[in-house]
């Protein structure tokens, strides 16, 4: 039975437990089958819950909205027949009838860290349970004493549907009659210092355009890729034995059209493929193309880690790019960004009213010089939610290879510090251990990926970043020479009469490359 209590906390949105309050739930008293349908529901002034035998009328035990049915036996799949307060009538599911779908056995590896492909149990997907066609959504946010999923399909009121919460810190809830377009939001109410705030979906596939910053449920699975040939190929050929041309691009200042608007994925699987194809490169690498809130930032404060942005199109468009850029003989590698990012109230910053996925302690968590926060290497979760974004891009978006952004100031501990605003490691040393040994793993578990390569774009002298992991490196294919682009600049940047006295800043980068 319920109290008085827990119906407020239901209607105050704030119950921690309201898979055990909402939904069916027997009432039995020894052998008897009494049992008994809750629903909260402010959008309704009426509701009934109909089954195979007829409709069973439900009481308003709350003004708000907090209705009750009996029935006399155990309701099979049923549904709620509700006459809204404008006089219309409808009938949902309830998502409160349905058991968890998210494995137990995915939580344990997801509290573990070793489930490298967590966006598949994580974020939004579609899905049929029971006869109902709708959408599960499954969040991880140990510290919260109630998450609830908010969007158009229930006119954003963070009451309606509170979620239920398993082992590992996760919060789950399968929500019929919503499919593929559909925006949403996770209202994350901490169990800390009253903290409350409207997150978008680390694992969202797709983002609203900015400055708009829901969520959007996308279905990857229906592309059809046409790609074939260049994936059995791709598998086999050796780039560190070929010569290979790239050409990076911001995809938001490429090109524009002649209303002076960016060009659509679509667009540029033509103009910019064919321009590519013509020029003579072997691959394109593209700057992030994540979801960033920030057009000033070229993409490289990421909001949206598995979400391609929505400036240029939805996810199938860029799907098509990447296809065509494949049929064309042309490889795409996407820079990828795991060392920080931005403090956007939407984002990852402070989740759950605690710091998740960043340091508590901003001698680790910040990175000042550039306003963002950075990643805690040493928690599982935060491990496995990069490398899953990275296996992510390999997997599901034929990405051919990922340029990680910044490694250098992910390798050490005082990077751009001054004396005091840094802490050593445990020998002392100013090696980020826990960065290297993720890297370590992102590059062994990229390199099972057929025909997949790394690289990194670090700036100073630690050695073996191209090294084999088994050889004690860091496990990258390839290291861009930053070194090298600096000196060529500078001596372009030269008038022609000086420059031969200059021809050490083209060759000086081969005496430390290897």
């Amino acid at each position: 039975m319920i109290t008085n209590e827990e119906i407020e906390a239901i209607v105050g949105g704030y119950h921690g437990d309201a898979f055990r309050i909402l939904g069916p739930h027997s009432t039995s008293a020894g052998r008897s089958k009494a049992w008994e349908v809750r629903a909260f529901l402010p959008q309704a002034e009426a509701a009934e819950v109909v089954t195979g035998g007829g409709a069973t009328p439900m009481t308003k035990q709350h003004w708000q909205g907090f209705f009750t049915a009996a029935l006399k036996g155990a309701p099979k799949p049923y549904r709620l027949r509700l006459k809204l307060w404008n006089g219309d009538t409808i009938e949902v599911d309830d998502p409160y009838r349905f058991a968890p779908l998210v494995t137990d056995f995915d939580l344990h590896l997801h509290a573990e860290g070793t489930n490298y492909e967590s966006y598949r149990s994580l974020g939004s997907h579609l899905a049929e349970f029971e006869g109902a066609a709708g959408v599960r959504f499954a969040v991880w946010a140990p510290n919260a004493v109630v998450v609830s999923l908010v969007g158009e399909f229930n006119d954003w009121d963070t009451r309606r549907h509170p979620m239920r919460m398993r082992s590992s810190g996760v919060w789950e809830i399968f929500i019929p009659g919503i499919g593929a377009g559909a925006t949403y939001k996770y209202f994350v109410r901490s169990r800390f210092r009253g903290y409350q705030q409207l997150k978008a979906d680390p694992y969202a596939c797709a983002c609203e355009v900015p400055p708009k910053t829901a969520s959007v449920v996308a279905d990857l699975d229906t592309y059809q890729w046409s790609d074939f040939e260049w994936m059995e190929q791709r598998s086999r050929r050796e780039w560190l034995k070929e010569p290979v041309s790239i050409y990076e691009v911001h995809l938001e200042s490429w090109m524009r059209d002649p209303n002076g608007h960016s060009l659509s994925y679509r667009e540029m699987a033509g103009t910019l493929v064919d321009y590519v194809k013509r020029m003579g490169y072997t691959h394109i690498e593209l700057l992030p193309i994540m979801e960033y809130p920030f057009s000033g930032s070229w993409g490289y404060q990421v909001i949206g880690h598995f979400a391609p942005t929505s400036r240029f199109g939805a996810p199938h468009d860029f799907m098509h790019f990447v296809d065509r850029c494949h049929q064309a003989g042309i490889g795409v590698i996407v820079d990828w960004v795991p060392a920080h990012f931005p403090k956007d109230a939407h984002g990852l910053a402070y989740f759950d009213g605690t710091a998740l996925y960043e340091h508590e302690d901003p001698r680790k968590g910040e990175q000042r010089d550039w306003g963002t926060l950075i990643f805690n290497y040493g928690r599982n979760e935060v491990r496995e939610f990069l490398i899953s974004n990275g296996l992510f891009w390999l997997k599901k978006y034929h990405i051919d290879g990922l340029r990680v952004d910044a490694v250098a100031s992910m390798l050490y501990l005082d990077y751009s510090r001054k004396p005091g605003e840094w802490t050593p490691n445990e020998f002392g040393g100013n090696e980020n251990l826990e960065a290297i040994e993720f890297l370590k793993r992102f590059n062994e578990l990229a390199h099972q990926v057929p025909g997949a390569v790394t690289i990194a774009e670090e700036s100073t002298a630690f050695a073996g970043v191209s090294r084999p992991v088994y050889l004690n490196g860091l496990g990258f294919t390839m290291k861009w020479n930053m070194g090298w682009m600096h000196d060529m600049l500078d001596y372009f940047a030269l008038e022609p009469i000086f420059r031969k006295f200059h021809h050490q800043n083209i060759t000086f980068s081969l005496l430390y490359a290897f």
